[in-house]
């Protein structure tokens, strides 16, 4: 088992942009989701992948993810995703000795910016470069398995406006 450490945040300005140092598109969709996991297929930079992700909320969470050839990933996604594919252009932003990627979503959550840092563990302390807004990390609207099923597009406009300024706020996204 593999257990991904990562905490995500909403982005407050375009500064970051300064900083990128490669960037790729992604598109996912989402196979199933239970009480227990998600069951993902991933397809970026000519690449395909299978996950197994656990769905626990918080920074840590057991992840299985297994390379596949890209035109299965593709036909699987047109075949058995459910609901809209997440797109996003995900950029990498180093900071320190760390990286921050930070994911421009397309599409039906066009608009939403959230950056991510993966960690070795769940106290490592990290930079928080300036641009950072609000901590997601717990709040389970903005995983990207709920964001198939409730895009951002659908969210309520006091919400929506708030996480572009990089704010997380109350209210859930119906």
């Amino acid at each position: 088992m593999n257990l991904e450490i990562e905490r995500k945040f909403l982005v407050q300005s375009p500064a970051w942009r300064e900083q990128a140092s490669a960037r790729e598109r992604l598109c996912q969709g989402y196979l199933a989701n239970t009480t227990k996991c998600s069951i993902r297929i991933r397809t970026a930079s000519g690449r395909g992948w299978f996950s197994v992700k656990g769905m626990q909320p918080g920074r840590a969470r057991a992840e299985y993810e297994y390379g596949i050839p890209e035109g299965e990933a593709a036909e699987i996604l047109s075949a058995f995703a459910e609901g809209p594919l997440i797109e996003k252009i995900r950029h990498r932003v180093p900071v320190g000795r760390h990286c921050f990627e930070v994911d421009e979503f397309q599409g039906v959550n066009e608009g939403l910016v959230v950056a991510e840092i993966e960690l070795a563990s769940a106290e490592e302390e990290f930079p928080r470069p300036q641009w950072l807004g609000d901590e997601v990390t717990e709040d389970v609207r903005f995983y990207n398995f709920l964001l198939s099923s409730r895009p951002f597009s659908g969210w309520p406009a006091a919400v929506r406006r708030a996480a572009l300024r990089g704010q997380r706020a109350d209210g859930g996204a119906s």
